[in-house]
């Protein structure tokens, strides 16, 4: 693992709030690092790849990794020992195309290690240096309240996502943190179209009563919106446009 710092531009002294973002070098994770920036977040990226924003730390990390996970405790330390309120997004996810009866337990302990389990190691890093006003927000998908075919591991993942933002909420009683959910339907990313044959993208985008994809910059202002009002603790909110039902 190593670490670089792009800055051009200081900011001022005292404290400064502050995005901890996971995968933000590309689609909903870039489009929410611009969106916190607009309104002044220091911003924070952990990833394989670097954010291409000017005025972002990287951090580079292959959450698949344990050692590299161990190995963010000091950076993130020094990275936020003046952070004011922290807005934590956890947003990197692994999507394999897998289906009940053929997906091995290896297979699925690999998706669960980025989708879960570093999720949960970045959490026990960053609890101690959360102040009152800070917030952990998770993304999760529409299919964490239900599931299509193919997508065994990603269904299992974001359900069990759900459950730990729920048990987030209740164990963070009193601290003054808050936590949320925010479940996107179809977005037009980079995973979106690796995972889906060209010829599928316009029936899928037929799967919410506006017929198209969702932009990843609608998905970051939800995220904004969590992470800066506290009344949405302990929220699911699905961002998907109004998904047609049959």
């Amino acid at each position: 693992m190593g670490h670089k710092h792009m800055e051009r531009k200081r900011h001022g002294q005292g404290t400064v709030n502050s995005l901890l973002i996971t995968g933000a070098s590309s689609g909903i994770g870039l489009a929410s690092a611009k969106a916190f920036q607009q309104k002044n977040y220091r911003i924070i990226n952990i990833s394989r790849r670097p954010c291409p924003l000017d005025d972002v730390l990287n951090i580079e990390c292959d959450l698949s990794r344990s050692d590299d996970l161990a190995a963010l405790e000091k950076p993130l330390t020094q990275a936020l020992d003046n952070a004011g309120r922290i807005a934590v997004v956890h947003n990197a996810a692994r999507l394999e195309n897998d289906s009940f009866g053929s997906t091995s337990s290896h297979a699925l302990r690999a998706v669960l290690e980025i989708n879960l389990v570093a999720v949960n190691g970045l959490n026990n890093i960053l609890k101690p240096l959360l102040k009152t006003g800070s917030s952990i927000i998770y993304v999760g998908s529409t299919l964490a309240e239900k599931a299509v075919p193919g997508t065994y591991s990603y269904v299992i993942s974001k359900h069990a996502l759900i459950g730990m933002m729920r048990a987030t909420c209740q164990d963070l009683s009193g601290d003054g943190i808050h936590t949320a959910c925010i479940c996107p339907g179809f977005t037009d990313t980079e995973m979106l179209r690796t995972h889906l044959p060209d010829d599928a993208i316009d029936s899928i985008a037929q799967m919410n009563v506006f017929g198209r994809l969702i932009h990843p910059e609608e998905i970051a202002a939800c995220l904004l919106f969590a992470a800066e009002n506290p009344v949405v603790n302990g929220s699911v909110i699905h961002a998907n446009l109004g998904q047609v039902e049959k």
